[in-house]
C-alpha cells in the first residue's frame, strides 16, 4: 500500500512541508480569483436593463437546448476516447470506466478552486485502475496544450472577421495575443514530443538537473515524480496516436461550439457557425485568467462582449452568456456530482486527503485479496 501520498510524492517526508508551502499559495490564489471573478462580474452586469434582461429570457425556445446538451454530451465521449489514447502507453482503460471520472473531473472544475477537478481525475483513475497519479496528470497536461491550439486556433481562423469588429484596436490586441500564445503552446507541445520521441536522452538529462541541483534527501521522490510524469506523455510517441489526439480535440470543441449553435437558436440572435467558433475561442482565452471556480465573471463579461461587438445589444448579449454558462455548467455537474457520490469519496481539495483516499482503496483491495 502506498502511504502519506507516496504515489505522488515518492513517500519522503519532505512533501509535508511543500505541501504546507503549496497550501498558502492556494489560499492566496483562491482569494485573488474571488477578487476577479468580482471585477468581471462587475464589468458584465454594468448599464443592464434587468427589465429588458428578463425579457430576452422569456423569449427563450428552451426546446433548442435539448440538441445542444445532446451534441455537448457527445463532446464528453470524445474527450473520454481521446483520453483513453493518451493512457495507452500507461495502461489500457475501458471508455465505460473512464466516461464517469471524466465527468468528475469536469464537475471538480466547476466547483472547486484551481481547477482542483484535474487531480480528481488522477485519484479516481488511481482508485479504478491502479495508474500513476503522476503520469495520468501528464496524459492531462497533454490534453490542455492540445486544447489550447485548438481553440487559439479558431480565433486565428477567424482574425479577419475579429480585427473587423467594432473596437477593432482591442479586438487585433486579442488576435496579437492568440497568436503569441499558440506559439507558446505549440514549442511546449513540441518538447513534450521530442521526450516521448527521444526518452532515454531525456530521462538522462533530467535525472542529470535533477542530481545537481535537488537537495539528495529528495532526490529519489522527485526522480519518481518525473519518470512517472515521462511515462504520461509517451502517448505522443506513435504518430498515429498523436494525430488521434489532436483529431478529437478538434472535435471535441466543433461538438462544444455545437452548443453555443444551440443556445444561439433558443435566443434568435441569428450568429453564423464561424461567428460562434470564434466566440468560443476568444471567451477560452479570457478563461486563462485565473478566476473563481467555473469562470465566474470571466466567462460572463468576455461572452457579453464578444456579442456586443456583433452588434447584439447588451441584455439579450448577457441573456445569451448567462444561458450558456447554465448549459455549460448544470448538466455535467449534476451528472459529475452523481457519479462522485457514486465512488464514495470525500469532499475535499486537500491533494494528500484526496491521495489518502486512493491509497484506501488500494488497502481494501490488498485485505480482501488476502481473505
Amino acid at each position: 500500500m502506498l502511504r502519506n501520498g507516496a504515489d505522488f510524492f515518492g513517500g519522503n517526508p519532505w512533501h509535508g512541508r511543500i505541501l504546507g508551502m503549496k497550501r498558502n499559495t492556494k489560499r492566496w490564489l483562491f482569494w485573488l480569483g474571488l477578487v476577479i471573478s468580482a471585477v468581471f462580474l462587475v464589468l458584465a452586469f454594468r448599464e443592464i436593463n434587468y427589465a429588458e434582461l428578463w425579457a430576452a429570457l422569456r423569449e427563450i425556445r428552451i426546446w433548442w437546448l435539448a440538441p445542444g446538451l445532446a451534441i455537448y454530451f457527445v463532446g464528453v465521449l470524445a474527450r473520454t476516447w481521446r483520453w483513453q489514447y493518451l493512457l495507452k502507453p500507461l495502461k489500457k482503460v475501458p471508455l465505460k470506466t473512464l466516461f464517469p471520472i471524466i465527468n468528475i473531473g469536469y464537475m471538480g472544475n466547476n466547483v472547486f478552486p484551481l481547477r482542483m477537478g484535474e487531480v480528481l481525475r488522477s485519484v479516481v483513475l488511481k482508485r479504478r485502475e491502479d495508474v500513476s497519479i503522476s503520469g495520468s496528470l501528464a496524459t492531462i497536461v497533454v490534453e490542455r496544450i492540445f486544447d489550447a491550439v485548438v481553440i487559439i486556433g479558431f480565433v486565428l481562423l477567424n482574425l479577419a472577421q475579429l480585427v473587423g469588429l467594432p473596437g477593432a484596436t482591442t479586438f487585433a490586441q486579442l488576435g496579437s495575443l492568440a497568436t503569441w500564445a499558440v506559439v507558446i503552446f505549440l514549442a511546449g507541445l513540441a518538447v513534450f514530443i521530442l521526450v516521448a520521441i527521444f526518452p532515454k536522452p531525456a530521462i538522462r538529462l533530467i535525472h542529470g538537473v535533477i542530481n545537481k541541483i535537488v537537495p539528495e534527501r529528495w532526490r529519489v521522490a522527485v526522480t519518481t515524480i518525473a519518470d512517472r510524469f515521462l511515462d504520461g506523455l509517451m502517448s505522443l510517441r506513435s504518430p498515429k496516436d498523436a494525430f488521434m489526439i489532436l483529431f478529437t480535440s478538434i472535435l471535441i470543441w466543433i461538438l462544444e461550439t455545437g452548443l453555443y449553435w444551440s443556445v444561439n437558436q433558443a435566443l434568435g440572435l441569428g450568429l453564423t457557425f464561424g461567428q460562434l467558433m470564434l466566440l468560443n475561442g476568444a471567451v477560452n482565452l479570457v478563461l486563462l485568467i485565473p478566476a473563481a471556480p467555473g469562470g465566474l465573471g470571466t466567462f460572463d463579461a468576455a461572452g457579453r462582449a464578444m456579442l456586443e461587438a456583433y452588434a447584439i445589444p447588451p441584455e439579450p448579449a448577457l441573456g445569451y452568456a448567462l444561458v450558456l454558462r447554465i448549459a455549460l455548467w448544470v448538466p455535467i455537474t449534476v451528472v459529475g456530482a452523481i457519479y462522485f457520490i457514486r465512488e464514495g469519496l470525500k469532499w475535499t481539495t486537500d491533494v494528500r486527503e484526496m491521495q489518502a483516499q486512493a491509497d484506501e482503496d488500494d488497502s481494501s483491495d490488498t485485505k480482501g485479496d488476502e481473505q
